[in-house]
């Protein structure tokens, strides 16, 4: 199951990878390029709207109560004296 952070740390990645192909298609001539560039971008599209439904959906279940949020302590286990 994906949590909350790991969906946002997605959706953040794929709009990075968006904007950097946005700038590739603006400043290339190549046709070629650029239809591989609006291809991609039609994909990530696609991809960012799958994981922001299922980041709503995930949502919705751990407001309801449907689903429960796990909280994972980090224990140092070097440099401790104990």
């Amino acid at each position: 199951m994906e949590t909350i952070g790991s969906l946002i740390d997605k959706i953040c990645i794929i709009n990075l990878r968006k904007y950097h192909l946005e700038q590739k298609l603006t400043s290339v001539d190549n046709s070629n390029v650029r239809r591989e560039c609006r291809l991609k971008l039609e994909i990530l599209s696609q991809q960012e709207s799958d994981l922001i439904n299922e980041l709503n959906i995930l949502y919705q279940d751990v407001s309801s109560g449907k689903k429960k949020i796990k909280v994972y302590r980090q224990f140092k286990t070097y440099g401790s004296n104990n």
